[in-house]
């Protein structure tokens, strides 16, 4: 997995949308009666073929009834609910759950785990090029579930998390949200700090990035771009990513003072 991209689709993906067109040829069903049906455009049901997008739980169940499948399609859901994530995402999604420590760094977005659902929602329903309605309800819920690990105790997690002042400013981070990253402050295995603007540096300036250590102490570190991330082990990676957010979380307001940070913003927006 060292320094390796993770941008191709899952293989349930893949495999559901090979067995969804299967199934619609061998019943001599078009591509645009099972959209219509199913209230997708046809390039979207073709995507969902080609394992591009996720096939979701209406169009398989309604391929299902359109194909007499008896159930063959729609017992696929169970598996690909497991994929709800973007295929970037994958990996990362799989190692968060085992970490027991977890540090991150955000220049300009809310971290998924400390987001509300009205944030969360307000940037997976404006994504270019848009997703389905249906989509777009999984990937919030599967958000909110992530969320979990903030208070489950099996095992216990570390959860650092270091904000840039942007990231405060920004029109999406409304009283709600800030009044969220206060409430999660409180939680005794959180830590969550704010880089001011006058104390930041060209490093941490250059994205976000996230360090995982799971239950055998084995390192990830994870940087996200807008079209392209990395998952990587290499201990070089590994050891730049660490040295950079050791430097950043020096320099961010202590726990304490940051709280303070969050607190006159939120008066600020009242």
């Amino acid at each position: 997995m060292s320094g390796e991209n993770n941008n191709q689709p899952p293989a349930a993906w893949c495999y559901g949308g090979d067995q969804l067109k299967r199934w619609r040829t061998r019943a001599d069903v078009t591509r645009e009666k099972l959209a219509s049906a199913a209230n997708y455009s046809p390039e979207t049901i073709a995507s969902m073929e080609r394992g591009v997008r996720r096939p979701t739980s209406r169009v398989l169940d309604v391929a299902d009834e359109l194909c007499d499948a008896q159930g063959m399609l729609s017992a696929a859901k169970r598996f690909l609910d497991r994929e709800r994530y973007s295929a970037r995402a994958q990996d990362f999604i799989e190692r968060e759950r085992e970490a027991i420590s977890i540090w991150s760094y955000e220049v300009s977005l809310v971290p998924g785990l400390l987001q509300t659902q009205g944030y969360a929602r307000a940037l997976i329903d404006n994504r270019i090029p848009p997703l389905d309605e249906e989509t777009v309800d999984e990937r919030i819920a599967a958000r909110m579930e992530r969320q979990a690990i903030l208070t489950e105790w099996k095992p216990p997690v570390g959860l650092s998390f270091v904000l840039y002042e942007a990231v405060l400013r920004s029109q999406l981070a409304d009283g709600g949200q800030l009044r969220r990253l206060l409430e999660v402050s409180r939680l005794r295995n959180v830590v969550v700090q704010v880089l001011p603007f006058e104390r930041a540096f060209s490093d941490a300036l250059m994205g976000p990035m996230v360090l995982l250590e799971n239950r055998d102490h084995e390192r990830f570190a994870f940087a996200e771009g807008p079209f392209a991330s990395q998952l990587s082990t290499d201990p070089g990676v590994v050891s730049r990513v660490t040295e950079r957010l050791s430097v950043i979380r020096t320099r961010a307001l202590d726990p304490d003072e940051s709280a303070r940070f969050v607190e006159r913003m939120v008066d600020q927006r009242e």
